[in-house]
Protein backbone atom coordinates (compact mmCIF):
# COMPACT_ATOMS: atom_id res chain seq x y z
CA UNK A 1 0.00 0.00 0.00
CA UNK A 2 1.20 3.19 -1.04
CA UNK A 3 2.16 5.78 1.91
CA UNK A 4 -1.22 6.83 3.92
CA UNK A 5 -1.75 10.56 3.42
CA UNK A 6 -1.37 13.16 6.40
CA UNK A 7 -4.94 14.59 7.03
CA UNK A 8 -6.22 17.77 8.61
CA UNK A 9 -9.35 19.11 9.43
CA UNK A 10 -10.04 22.54 10.40
CA UNK A 11 -13.26 23.23 12.30
CA UNK A 12 -15.17 26.51 12.62
CA UNK A 13 -18.21 26.52 15.01
CA UNK A 14 -21.54 28.38 13.84
CA UNK A 15 -19.74 29.39 10.32
CA UNK A 16 -22.63 29.80 8.40
CA UNK A 17 -21.93 28.83 4.05
CA UNK A 18 -24.34 31.59 2.65
CA UNK A 19 -21.96 34.51 3.98
CA UNK A 20 -18.88 33.21 2.72
CA UNK A 21 -18.01 34.62 -0.84
CA UNK A 22 -17.55 31.62 -2.80
CA UNK A 23 -21.07 30.58 -1.56
CA UNK A 24 -23.25 33.61 -1.69
CA UNK A 25 -25.36 34.05 -4.05
CA UNK A 26 -25.83 36.39 -6.75
CA UNK A 27 -28.98 38.18 -4.86
CA UNK A 28 -27.09 38.41 -1.68
CA UNK A 29 -23.52 39.73 -1.86
CA UNK A 30 -21.50 39.47 1.10
CA UNK A 31 -18.31 41.61 2.47
CA UNK A 32 -16.74 38.70 4.03
CA UNK A 33 -13.04 38.42 3.89
CA UNK A 34 -11.50 35.18 3.69
CA UNK A 35 -8.25 34.85 1.29
CA UNK A 36 -7.25 31.92 3.21
CA UNK A 37 -10.60 29.90 2.68
CA UNK A 38 -11.02 31.17 -0.93
CA UNK A 39 -7.72 30.45 -2.08
CA UNK A 40 -8.70 26.56 -0.59
CA UNK A 41 -11.95 26.67 -2.10
CA UNK A 42 -10.58 27.69 -5.90
CA UNK A 43 -7.78 25.42 -5.34
CA UNK A 44 -10.01 22.40 -3.89
CA UNK A 45 -13.41 20.09 -4.04
CA UNK A 46 -15.46 22.82 -3.00
CA UNK A 47 -19.13 21.59 -1.41
CA UNK A 48 -21.62 24.17 -2.41
CA UNK A 49 -24.63 21.73 -0.25
CA UNK A 50 -23.08 20.58 2.91
CA UNK A 51 -25.35 20.57 5.97
CA UNK A 52 -24.98 19.48 9.53
CA UNK A 53 -27.00 16.42 10.37
CA UNK A 54 -28.33 18.19 13.61
CA UNK A 55 -27.72 22.11 13.72
CA UNK A 56 -26.77 22.01 17.14
CA UNK A 57 -23.05 21.73 18.43
CA UNK A 58 -23.04 18.97 20.32
CA UNK A 59 -24.99 16.62 18.01
CA UNK A 60 -23.33 17.77 14.72
CA UNK A 61 -20.47 17.04 16.39
CA UNK A 62 -20.89 13.73 17.78
CA UNK A 63 -22.85 12.84 14.81
CA UNK A 64 -19.79 13.74 12.31
CA UNK A 65 -17.18 11.44 14.81
CA UNK A 66 -19.65 8.93 14.58
CA UNK A 67 -20.67 8.70 11.19
CA UNK A 68 -24.05 7.75 12.38
CA UNK A 69 -27.03 10.19 12.73
CA UNK A 70 -27.87 11.45 16.34
CA UNK A 71 -30.63 9.36 17.43
CA UNK A 72 -28.68 6.48 16.64
CA UNK A 73 -25.80 7.24 19.29
CA UNK A 74 -27.81 8.91 21.70
CA UNK A 75 -26.81 12.47 20.60
CA UNK A 76 -29.90 14.52 21.33
CA UNK A 77 -28.47 17.69 22.65
CA UNK A 78 -25.39 19.69 23.81
CA UNK A 79 -25.56 18.04 27.42
CA UNK A 80 -25.65 14.41 25.78
CA UNK A 81 -22.69 11.85 26.40
CA UNK A 82 -21.24 10.53 23.69
CA UNK A 83 -20.55 7.02 25.00
CA UNK A 84 -16.83 5.40 25.35
CA UNK A 85 -18.71 2.66 22.90
CA UNK A 86 -19.50 4.07 20.22
CA UNK A 87 -16.67 3.90 16.97
CA UNK A 88 -15.64 7.10 15.80
CA UNK A 89 -13.32 8.53 12.91
CA UNK A 90 -10.36 8.56 15.64
CA UNK A 91 -10.89 5.09 16.67
CA UNK A 92 -10.68 3.66 13.08
CA UNK A 93 -7.83 5.87 11.99
CA UNK A 94 -5.95 4.90 14.85
CA UNK A 95 -6.46 1.27 14.18
CA UNK A 96 -5.37 1.73 10.49
CA UNK A 97 -1.88 3.14 11.47
CA UNK A 98 -2.47 7.02 11.95
CA UNK A 99 -1.62 9.01 15.10
CA UNK A 100 -4.71 10.70 16.04
CA UNK A 101 -4.75 14.35 17.72
CA UNK A 102 -7.02 16.78 18.37
CA UNK A 103 -6.85 20.41 19.88
CA UNK A 104 -9.67 22.60 20.54
CA UNK A 105 -13.31 21.82 20.63
CA UNK A 106 -15.56 18.64 20.36
CA UNK A 107 -17.81 19.69 22.58
CA UNK A 108 -17.05 15.73 24.36
CA UNK A 109 -19.39 15.06 27.30
CA UNK A 110 -18.87 12.22 30.08
CA UNK A 111 -15.93 10.84 31.76
CA UNK A 112 -14.26 9.79 28.38
CA UNK A 113 -12.81 13.06 26.74
CA UNK A 114 -10.37 11.36 24.26
CA UNK A 115 -12.92 9.11 21.82
CA UNK A 116 -10.37 7.11 19.85
CA UNK A 117 -7.25 10.55 19.73
CA UNK A 118 -4.45 9.48 20.87
CA UNK A 119 -3.65 12.87 22.01
CA UNK A 120 -5.54 15.64 22.79
CA UNK A 121 -4.00 19.26 23.00
CA UNK A 122 -6.32 21.68 25.23
CA UNK A 123 -9.08 21.52 27.00
CA UNK A 124 -12.28 21.95 25.72
CA UNK A 125 -14.53 25.21 26.09
CA UNK A 126 -17.51 24.19 26.91
CA UNK A 127 -18.57 21.88 30.19
CA UNK A 128 -17.73 18.12 30.16
CA UNK A 129 -20.80 17.32 32.37
CA UNK A 130 -24.83 17.53 32.56
CA UNK A 131 -25.28 20.54 33.25
CA UNK A 132 -26.59 21.72 30.01
CA UNK A 133 -29.84 19.32 30.17
CA UNK A 134 -32.80 20.89 28.18
CA UNK A 135 -36.08 19.59 29.97
CA UNK A 136 -39.01 19.13 27.45
CA UNK A 137 -41.31 18.54 29.89
CA UNK A 138 -40.86 22.30 30.99
CA UNK A 139 -40.76 24.03 27.81
CA UNK A 140 -41.70 27.51 29.28
CA UNK A 141 -38.53 27.66 31.47
CA UNK A 142 -35.52 29.55 29.87
CA UNK A 143 -32.85 28.23 32.29
CA UNK A 144 -29.56 30.93 32.51
CA UNK A 145 -27.46 28.87 29.86
CA UNK A 146 -30.19 29.06 27.35
CA UNK A 147 -29.22 31.52 24.39
CA UNK A 148 -30.26 35.37 25.24
CA UNK A 149 -29.97 38.18 22.76
CA UNK A 150 -27.11 39.96 24.91
CA UNK A 151 -24.95 38.88 22.01
CA UNK A 152 -27.02 40.76 19.31
CA UNK A 153 -27.49 43.43 21.99
CA UNK A 154 -23.70 44.22 22.90
CA UNK A 155 -21.78 43.45 19.40
CA UNK A 156 -19.13 45.46 19.19
CA UNK A 157 -15.36 45.66 19.35
CA UNK A 158 -13.10 43.90 21.89
CA UNK A 159 -9.66 43.82 23.61
CA UNK A 160 -9.71 40.07 24.51
CA UNK A 161 -12.36 37.26 25.08
CA UNK A 162 -12.57 34.13 26.48
CA UNK A 163 -12.83 32.25 23.17
CA UNK A 164 -9.71 34.65 21.66
CA UNK A 165 -8.04 33.07 24.60
CA UNK A 166 -9.09 29.34 23.93
CA UNK A 167 -8.37 29.71 20.09
CA UNK A 168 -5.42 31.15 19.88
CA UNK A 169 -4.16 28.62 22.06
CA UNK A 170 -5.65 26.26 19.58
CA UNK A 171 -3.51 27.68 16.99
CA UNK A 172 -0.49 27.59 18.93
CA UNK A 173 -1.10 23.97 20.32
CA UNK A 174 -1.32 22.75 16.56
CA UNK A 175 1.43 24.51 15.03
CA UNK A 176 3.80 23.50 18.09
CA UNK A 177 2.72 19.67 16.96
CA UNK A 178 3.26 19.81 13.37
CA UNK A 179 6.75 21.16 14.14
CA UNK A 180 7.11 18.51 16.52
CA UNK A 181 6.24 15.98 14.19
CA UNK A 182 8.24 17.11 11.86
CA UNK A 183 11.15 16.49 13.77
CA UNK A 184 10.30 13.23 15.91
CA UNK A 185 10.97 9.36 14.69
CA UNK A 186 7.76 8.35 14.66
CA UNK A 187 6.72 7.28 10.88
CA UNK A 188 2.88 7.40 11.36
CA UNK A 189 0.84 9.60 9.21
CA UNK A 190 -1.57 12.13 11.02
CA UNK A 191 -4.80 12.85 11.87
CA UNK A 192 -5.09 16.08 13.74
CA UNK A 193 -8.37 17.89 13.81
CA UNK A 194 -8.08 21.68 15.01
CA UNK A 195 -11.26 22.91 15.99
CA UNK A 196 -11.88 26.55 16.40
CA UNK A 197 -14.66 28.32 18.81
CA UNK A 198 -15.15 31.24 16.44
CA UNK A 199 -17.08 32.46 14.84
CA UNK A 200 -19.75 31.55 17.38
CA UNK A 201 -21.40 34.05 19.33
CA UNK A 202 -21.33 36.49 21.42
CA UNK A 203 -20.59 38.64 18.20
CA UNK A 204 -17.72 40.29 19.52
CA UNK A 205 -14.07 40.52 17.80
CA UNK A 206 -10.64 42.46 17.89
CA UNK A 207 -11.06 46.11 16.48
CA UNK A 208 -8.24 44.82 13.79
CA UNK A 209 -11.00 42.74 12.61
CA UNK A 210 -14.25 45.27 13.33
CA UNK A 211 -11.83 47.51 11.04
CA UNK A 212 -11.86 45.35 7.82
CA UNK A 213 -15.63 46.20 7.42
CA UNK A 214 -15.14 50.01 8.11
CA UNK A 215 -15.97 50.36 4.40
CA UNK A 216 -18.10 47.57 3.82
CA UNK A 217 -21.94 47.70 3.41
CA UNK A 218 -22.84 45.11 6.10
CA UNK A 219 -25.77 43.65 4.51
CA UNK A 220 -29.01 43.59 7.10
CA UNK A 221 -31.56 40.18 6.92
CA UNK A 222 -33.19 39.69 3.70
CA UNK A 223 -35.98 37.54 4.59
CA UNK A 224 -38.31 39.56 7.03
CA UNK A 225 -41.24 37.47 8.74
CA UNK A 226 -43.32 38.62 11.30
CA UNK A 227 -43.32 36.58 14.68
CA UNK A 228 -46.77 35.59 14.31
CA UNK A 229 -46.53 34.23 10.73
CA UNK A 230 -43.20 32.06 11.65
CA UNK A 231 -43.91 28.15 11.31
CA UNK A 232 -44.51 26.99 14.67
CA UNK A 233 -40.87 25.91 15.56
CA UNK A 234 -39.39 29.13 14.96
CA UNK A 235 -41.59 31.02 17.20
CA UNK A 236 -40.33 28.35 19.41
CA UNK A 237 -36.99 28.72 19.01
CA UNK A 238 -37.75 32.64 19.84
CA UNK A 239 -38.86 32.08 23.18
CA UNK A 240 -35.99 29.54 23.81
CA UNK A 241 -33.50 32.98 22.36
CA UNK A 242 -35.46 35.10 24.63
CA UNK A 243 -36.35 36.82 20.83
CA UNK A 244 -39.35 39.00 22.43
CA UNK A 245 -37.77 40.33 25.38
CA UNK A 246 -35.87 42.98 23.90
CA UNK A 247 -36.12 45.30 20.76
CA UNK A 248 -32.93 45.22 18.21
CA UNK A 249 -32.35 47.88 15.93
CA UNK A 250 -31.04 47.57 12.58
CA UNK A 251 -27.88 49.15 13.73
CA UNK A 252 -27.58 46.54 16.51
CA UNK A 253 -28.29 44.10 13.78
CA UNK A 254 -25.36 45.86 11.66
CA UNK A 255 -23.07 45.28 14.51
CA UNK A 256 -23.94 41.68 15.25
CA UNK A 257 -22.80 40.63 11.74
CA UNK A 258 -19.96 43.11 11.26
CA UNK A 259 -18.82 41.66 14.34
CA UNK A 260 -19.78 37.84 12.97
CA UNK A 261 -17.97 38.88 9.76
CA UNK A 262 -14.83 40.04 12.00
CA UNK A 263 -14.35 36.87 13.35
CA UNK A 264 -14.95 35.10 10.23
CA UNK A 265 -12.17 36.88 8.92
CA UNK A 266 -10.28 35.97 12.57
CA UNK A 267 -10.71 32.47 11.77
CA UNK A 268 -9.52 32.53 8.13
CA UNK A 269 -6.44 34.37 9.41
CA UNK A 270 -5.65 31.13 12.23
CA UNK A 271 -6.03 28.82 9.93
CA UNK A 272 -3.98 30.30 7.48
CA UNK A 273 -1.42 30.38 10.22
CA UNK A 274 -2.00 26.54 10.77
CA UNK A 275 -1.49 26.15 6.68
CA UNK A 276 2.08 28.19 6.82
CA UNK A 277 3.40 25.90 9.26
CA UNK A 278 2.29 22.50 7.32
CA UNK A 279 4.21 24.24 4.44
CA UNK A 280 7.30 25.23 6.56
CA UNK A 281 7.72 21.67 7.36
CA UNK A 282 7.21 20.48 4.37
CA UNK A 283 3.97 18.23 5.24
CA UNK A 284 1.65 20.19 2.59
CA UNK A 285 2.07 18.05 -0.11
CA UNK A 286 1.36 14.86 1.82
CA UNK A 287 -1.41 16.17 3.87
CA UNK A 288 -4.97 16.33 2.81
CA UNK A 289 -7.14 19.50 4.32
CA UNK A 290 -10.53 19.51 4.64
CA UNK A 291 -12.38 22.86 5.81
CA UNK A 292 -15.82 22.69 7.58
CA UNK A 293 -17.73 23.83 10.30
CA UNK A 294 -20.16 22.09 12.61
CA UNK A 295 -23.84 24.28 12.01
CA UNK A 296 -24.32 27.45 11.19
CA UNK A 297 -25.91 30.83 12.11
CA UNK A 298 -29.34 32.61 11.01
CA UNK A 299 -28.12 36.15 11.84
CA UNK A 300 -31.29 37.89 11.85
CA UNK A 301 -32.98 35.92 8.81
CA UNK A 302 -36.60 35.47 9.63
CA UNK A 303 -36.48 37.07 13.01
CA UNK A 304 -34.13 34.41 14.07
CA UNK A 305 -30.72 33.95 15.43
CA UNK A 306 -28.12 31.34 16.18
CA UNK A 307 -29.05 27.55 14.60
CA UNK A 308 -31.59 25.04 15.99
CA UNK A 309 -33.48 24.87 12.29
CA UNK A 310 -33.00 23.46 8.81
CA UNK A 311 -33.55 27.02 7.48
CA UNK A 312 -29.96 27.52 5.08
CA UNK A 313 -28.57 29.78 7.42
CA UNK A 314 -28.32 27.29 10.36
CA UNK A 315 -28.27 23.98 8.57
CA UNK A 316 -25.28 24.25 5.59
CA UNK A 317 -21.74 24.35 6.29
CA UNK A 318 -18.58 25.01 4.50
CA UNK A 319 -16.73 21.96 3.18
CA UNK A 320 -13.70 21.69 1.25
CA UNK A 321 -11.14 19.16 0.51
CA UNK A 322 -7.82 20.24 -0.54
CA UNK A 323 -5.66 17.83 -1.60
CA UNK A 324 -4.54 19.12 -5.60
CA UNK A 325 -2.38 16.59 -6.11
CA UNK A 326 -5.15 13.98 -5.41
CA UNK A 327 -8.35 15.72 -6.49
CA UNK A 328 -8.73 18.13 -8.87
CA UNK A 329 -10.44 21.81 -8.18
CA UNK A 330 -14.43 21.59 -8.62
CA UNK A 331 -17.74 22.62 -7.34
CA UNK A 332 -19.73 19.68 -6.12
CA UNK A 333 -23.79 20.86 -5.92
CA UNK A 334 -25.19 17.41 -4.73
CA UNK A 335 -26.52 17.48 -1.34
CA UNK A 336 -23.65 15.70 1.31
CA UNK A 337 -23.55 15.64 5.31
CA UNK A 338 -20.64 16.07 8.11
CA UNK A 339 -21.65 12.27 9.01
CA UNK A 340 -20.33 10.87 5.12
CA UNK A 341 -16.75 12.46 6.49
CA UNK A 342 -16.30 9.04 8.06
CA UNK A 343 -16.38 6.52 5.21
CA UNK A 344 -14.62 9.57 2.92
CA UNK A 345 -11.61 9.24 5.87
CA UNK A 346 -11.11 5.49 5.61
CA UNK A 347 -11.51 5.54 1.86
CA UNK A 348 -8.29 8.44 1.93
CA UNK A 349 -6.65 5.97 4.32
CA UNK A 350 -6.68 2.76 1.94
CA UNK A 351 -8.47 1.58 5.18
CA UNK A 352 -11.50 -1.13 4.40
CA UNK A 353 -12.58 -2.04 8.30
CA UNK A 354 -15.41 -3.80 9.13
CA UNK A 355 -17.73 -0.91 11.03
CA UNK A 356 -18.28 -2.00 14.27
CA UNK A 357 -21.92 0.06 13.73
CA UNK A 358 -23.62 0.13 10.26
CA UNK A 359 -22.52 3.92 9.57
CA UNK A 360 -25.38 6.21 8.09
CA UNK A 361 -22.79 8.69 5.71
CA UNK A 362 -21.92 7.81 2.25
CA UNK A 363 -18.10 8.19 1.26
CA UNK A 364 -17.67 11.21 -0.91
CA UNK A 365 -14.39 9.71 -2.88
CA UNK A 366 -16.64 9.57 -5.81
CA UNK A 367 -17.44 13.27 -5.62
CA UNK A 368 -13.95 13.65 -5.29
CA UNK A 369 -12.76 12.01 -8.08
CA UNK A 370 -15.38 13.36 -10.81
CA UNK A 371 -17.72 10.43 -10.87
CA UNK A 372 -21.13 10.72 -9.41
CA UNK A 373 -22.33 10.45 -5.88
CA UNK A 374 -24.87 10.33 -3.82
CA UNK A 375 -27.26 13.83 -3.28
CA UNK A 376 -28.87 12.91 0.06
CA UNK A 377 -28.87 14.54 3.43
CA UNK A 378 -31.12 13.39 6.51
CA UNK A 379 -30.83 15.61 9.66
CA UNK A 380 -32.39 15.05 13.01
CA UNK A 381 -33.23 17.96 15.77
CA UNK A 382 -34.02 16.84 19.33
CA UNK A 383 -32.08 19.89 21.10
CA UNK A 384 -33.52 23.15 22.79
CA UNK A 385 -36.56 24.62 21.74
CA UNK A 386 -38.35 21.53 20.41
CA UNK A 387 -41.00 19.32 22.03
CA UNK A 388 -40.40 16.36 19.49
CA UNK A 389 -38.37 15.25 16.96
CA UNK A 390 -37.61 17.68 14.40
CA UNK A 391 -36.47 15.97 11.08
CA UNK A 392 -35.31 16.97 7.74
CA UNK A 393 -34.42 15.43 4.40
CA UNK A 394 -32.69 17.22 1.44
CA UNK A 395 -32.64 15.57 -1.83
CA UNK A 396 -32.38 17.11 -5.46
CA UNK A 397 -34.07 20.44 -5.17
CA UNK A 398 -36.19 19.43 -2.01
CA UNK A 399 -35.91 20.43 1.70
CA UNK A 400 -38.99 18.44 3.45
CA UNK A 401 -39.34 19.34 7.24
CA UNK A 402 -41.56 17.34 9.66
CA UNK A 403 -42.38 16.89 13.06
CA UNK A 404 -45.21 15.18 14.28
CA UNK A 405 -46.46 18.37 16.33
CA UNK A 406 -45.82 21.13 13.22
CA UNK A 407 -47.39 21.51 9.92
CA UNK A 408 -45.17 19.91 7.10
CA UNK A 409 -42.41 21.99 5.92
CA UNK A 410 -41.94 21.62 1.94
CA UNK A 411 -39.25 24.39 -0.43
CA UNK A 412 -38.17 23.78 -3.78
CA UNK A 413 -34.39 25.74 -3.19
CA UNK A 414 -33.68 25.69 -7.13
CA UNK A 415 -36.29 27.73 -7.60
CA UNK A 416 -36.93 29.56 -4.03
CA UNK A 417 -33.05 29.77 -2.18
CA UNK A 418 -34.55 31.86 0.06
CA UNK A 419 -37.17 29.39 1.90
CA UNK A 420 -40.08 31.58 0.99
CA UNK A 421 -42.72 29.64 -0.11
CA UNK A 422 -43.82 26.27 1.83
CA UNK A 423 -45.45 24.08 -0.47
CA UNK A 424 -46.35 21.50 1.55
CA UNK A 425 -50.39 22.05 1.43
CA UNK A 426 -50.00 22.47 -2.44
CA UNK A 427 -52.08 20.09 -4.26
CA UNK A 428 -49.49 19.85 -7.01
CA UNK A 429 -46.97 18.44 -4.46
CA UNK A 430 -49.28 16.14 -2.95
CA UNK A 431 -47.77 12.74 -4.65
CA UNK A 432 -44.34 14.35 -3.40
CA UNK A 433 -45.52 15.07 -0.32
CA UNK A 434 -47.19 11.11 0.62
CA UNK A 435 -43.83 10.13 -0.58
CA UNK A 436 -41.70 11.91 1.88
CA UNK A 437 -44.21 11.20 4.93
CA UNK A 438 -44.28 7.23 3.75
CA UNK A 439 -40.53 7.84 4.13
CA UNK A 440 -40.35 9.45 7.24
CA UNK A 441 -42.50 6.85 8.74
CA UNK A 442 -40.26 4.14 7.54
CA UNK A 443 -36.74 6.02 8.44
CA UNK A 444 -38.22 7.33 12.19
CA UNK A 445 -40.05 5.58 15.43
CA UNK A 446 -40.68 8.76 16.38
CA UNK A 447 -42.86 7.77 19.97
CA UNK A 448 -39.83 5.49 20.88
CA UNK A 449 -37.54 8.12 19.90
CA UNK A 450 -39.55 10.72 22.11
CA UNK A 451 -39.22 8.25 25.24
CA UNK A 452 -35.59 7.75 24.86
CA UNK A 453 -35.16 11.84 24.65
CA UNK A 454 -37.24 12.24 27.67
CA UNK A 455 -36.15 9.31 29.84
CA UNK A 456 -32.03 10.82 29.07
CA UNK A 457 -33.39 13.89 30.09
CA UNK A 458 -34.60 12.61 33.48
CA UNK A 459 -31.66 10.74 34.14
CA UNK A 460 -28.86 13.45 33.14
CA UNK A 461 -30.82 16.16 35.28
CA UNK A 462 -30.75 13.71 38.58
CA UNK A 463 -27.07 12.73 38.01
CA UNK A 464 -26.57 16.16 37.35
CA UNK A 465 -27.85 17.44 40.50
CA UNK A 466 -26.09 14.85 42.48
CA UNK A 467 -22.87 15.10 40.94
CA UNK A 468 -22.83 18.79 41.87
CA UNK A 469 -23.85 18.05 45.63
CA UNK A 470 -20.49 17.55 47.80
CA UNK A 471 -16.92 17.06 46.23
CA UNK A 472 -16.84 18.33 42.52
CA UNK A 473 -15.00 15.48 40.35
CA UNK A 474 -14.93 17.00 37.03
CA UNK A 475 -14.95 15.57 33.79
CA UNK A 476 -13.50 18.61 31.93
CA UNK A 477 -10.40 17.63 29.84
CA UNK A 478 -7.03 18.63 31.64
CA UNK A 479 -4.02 18.33 29.52
CA UNK A 480 -1.31 16.52 30.78
CA UNK A 481 2.16 18.57 30.76
CA UNK A 482 5.45 17.33 31.30
CA UNK A 483 7.54 20.58 32.17
CA UNK A 484 10.41 18.03 33.42
CA UNK A 485 10.68 17.10 29.70
CA UNK A 486 10.95 19.79 27.69
CA UNK A 487 13.21 22.63 26.86
CA UNK A 488 16.80 22.17 28.19
CA UNK A 489 17.05 20.03 31.27
CA UNK A 490 20.13 18.98 33.28
CA UNK A 491 19.58 15.48 32.51
CA UNK A 492 19.64 15.76 28.77
CA UNK A 493 22.68 15.70 26.40
CA UNK A 494 22.80 19.52 25.41
CA UNK A 495 24.10 19.08 22.01
CA UNK A 496 21.96 15.61 20.74
CA UNK A 497 18.79 18.29 22.32
CA UNK A 498 19.80 21.39 20.60
CA UNK A 499 20.35 19.03 17.36
CA UNK A 500 17.05 17.59 17.35
CA UNK A 501 14.70 20.59 18.24
CA UNK A 502 15.56 22.22 15.21
CA UNK A 503 14.24 21.94 12.14
CA UNK A 504 15.48 21.45 9.47
CA UNK A 505 18.49 19.54 11.07
CA UNK A 506 21.66 20.84 10.54
CA UNK A 507 24.25 19.45 7.80
CA UNK A 508 27.97 19.82 8.77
Amino acid sequence: MAKQPNILILMADQMSAPFLPFYAPAHAPTPVKVPTLSRLAQEGVLFTSAYCASPLCGPARFSMMAGQLPSRIGAFDNACELQASTPTMAHYLRNGGYRTILSGKMHFVGPDQMHGFEERLTTDIYPADFGWTPDWSDFEHRPTWYHSMDSVLTAWPTVRTNQLDFDEEVVFTVRRKLYDIARDSDPRPFFITASLTHPHDPYATPKRYWDLYQDAEIPLPRVRIAPDRLDPHSQRLRHVCGSDLDTVSEDQMRNARRAYFGSISFVDEQFGLILQTLEETGMADDTIVIVCGDHGDMLGERGLWYKMHYFEGAARVPMIVHAPGRYLPRRVDASVSLIDLLPTLLDMAELTPQPAMPLDGHSLMPHLTGGTGHDEVIGEYMGEGTIAPLVMIRRGPWKFIHSSVDPDMLYDLAADPDELHNLAADPAHAALIADLRAEVAQRWDFPAITQAVLTSQRCRKLVAEANATGKLTAWDHQPPRDARQEYVRAHMDLEDLEATARFPRVRF
